[in-house]
């Protein structure tokens, strides 16, 4: 199992408990300072398991054993209190653990074994500590397991002791909270990924760290729009209990629709980037068959954005192998909806009229964005970005030249980026400005 609890029956009187707990004083003392010197850590660690142990059966204390795994699987509620506990670790903690998977950026720090570390909640004093048994196995199922899971050397478990009058609120108020801030530190310090197609693996999905910088803040787009936009996520990600009470999968859907240079895949750079979610990028031109788009859609993750640009294009005709428009609305609907939770799916185009009107009904895309030809506000946000620049005498005249000729953010933040003198910058993109009403292009 992968946690359960203890208490002794029967304690003995108090002069034989306090005549005990003075010699274990003394033995560990004793213990201590030849420990120090001669005894291995590995015989000191046991022995002062062994002394916590009877010491505990001595007082009014339960202890929840959480285990690392249940059977092969692991224990979530272990995971959790592991990163839990890192962030709870103070100066005065002597071991600390820290390691760094190949593909995050930040350290991860946890306790060592052996370590007690005292957490207060709700103003009740909880202990916790690290510690392990040895986990013994015959030659013939370690051969069996050719070296998999359950061939491990040690068991890893935590200790979890507290007053057995608090065992209710630990059991239903302490422990949940442990696995909500577990996922919530994950989650903060998760180092989001892009995924792309990737025949070559496993999996079909190849990843790598996501590091775009955009931000709903950096984005030259309608400020009414924005504010619409990220008023709709933050209630989309708030909303887990509704989805399950009215039998919706939890999912939302966006198109973004407006010609190129407009800043579709920045805003959906933006939206991975405020709701922490990955990004899986998926070109269905890429994708062999329907089989092969029912094991991609599969194999995305929760809190994930899955993003289909130019989905006008994306159809092959007179190619039965290839994927089909009634085969992505079949796995979108179906198979993708109830295989995970906050999930996200972006459908690009520059053409909005020329996708099948299917695709665009609520519950596929629930929300159609324009994203636009840049506006003044949205050249006020290119002008800050690029030249720290919130007011300047040429901004009158730059307005002016925005409401009659069609410039895409791209344009203007590509004129911005000639000089970091402003003089110079916002000469050229008035200079560009008149060119285009001039030329028409």
């Amino acid at each position: 199992m992968g946690f359960f609890t203890g208490e002794t029956a029967a304690l003995p009187s108090y002069e034989t408990a306090l005549k005990l707990a003075g010699a274990l004083v003394s033995s560990a003392v004793v213990l201590r300072t030849v420990s120090d010197t001669l005894v291995p850590d590995s015989v000191t660690d046991y022995l002062r398991l062994r002394i916590r142990k009877i010491s505990t059966r001595l007082s009014s204390q339960v202890t929840v054993v959480i285990e690392e795994f249940d059977g092969l699987n692991p224990n979530q509620i272990f995971e959790a209190a592991n990163i839990y506990l890192g962030s709870k670790l103070s100066t005065s903690t002597q071991r600390i653990k820290v390691n760094k998977q190949a593909k995050e950026r930040e350290f991860t720090v946890t306790v060592d074994m052996n370590q007690p570390l005292v957490d207060l909640y709700e103003n009740v004093k909880l202990e916790w500590v690290l510690v392990s048994s040895p986990v013994k196995m015959s030659v013939s199922s370690k051969k069996r397991d050719n070296g998999g899971a359950s061939s491990r050397s040690e068991l890893r478990y935590f200790e979890l002791s507290f007053h057995k009058k608090f065992r209710e609120m630990v059991m239903n108020s302490y422990l949940p909270y442990i696995f909500q801030q577990g996922k919530d530190i994950r989650e903060e310090k998760k180092t989001m990924k892009l995924h792309t197609v990737d025949y070559n693996g496993t999996d079909y999905w190849g990843s790598i760290t996501f590091d775009h910088p955009a931000t709903f803040d950096t984005m030259a787009m309608d400020q009414e729009t924005k504010k619409t936009l990220i008023d709709d996520l933050d209630k989309f990600i708030s909303r887990k209990d509704f989805y399950r009470s009215v039998g919706k999968a939890w999912k939302r859907g966006y198109l973004l629709y407006g010609p190129p240079g407009t800043g579709k895949s920045s805003l959906v750079a933006a939206m991975a980037n405020y709701l922490k979610f990955d990004v899986y990028d998926l070109d269905l031109k890429e994708v062999q068959c329907n089989s092969d788009l029912r094991r991609l859609l599969i194999g995305t993750s929760n809190r994930s954005i899955l993003v289909i640009e130019d989905i006008d294009n994306s159809f092959e005709t007179g190619e039965d192998d290839k994927v089909t428009l009634s085969g992505l609305l079949n796995f979108v609907d179906g198979l993708w909806s109830s295989c995970g939770d906050e999930r996200i799916l972006v459908m690009t185009t520059n053409h909005k009229d020329r996708i099948d009107p299917v695709l665009l009904r609520p519950g596929r895309m629930d929300m159609h964005l324009h994203m636009s030809y840049c506006s003044f506000s949205g050249f006020k946000t290119l002008a800050y970005n690029y030249l720290k620049l919130e007011e300047h005498h040429m901004f009158g005249e730059i307005e002016e030249l925005l409401k009659k000729v069609q410039a895409t953010p791209a344009e203007v933040a590509g004129e911005l980026m000639k000089s970091q003198d402003a003089e110079v910058a916002l000469q050229g993109l008035i200079n560009f400005l008149m060119n285009k009403a001039t030329t028409g292009s």
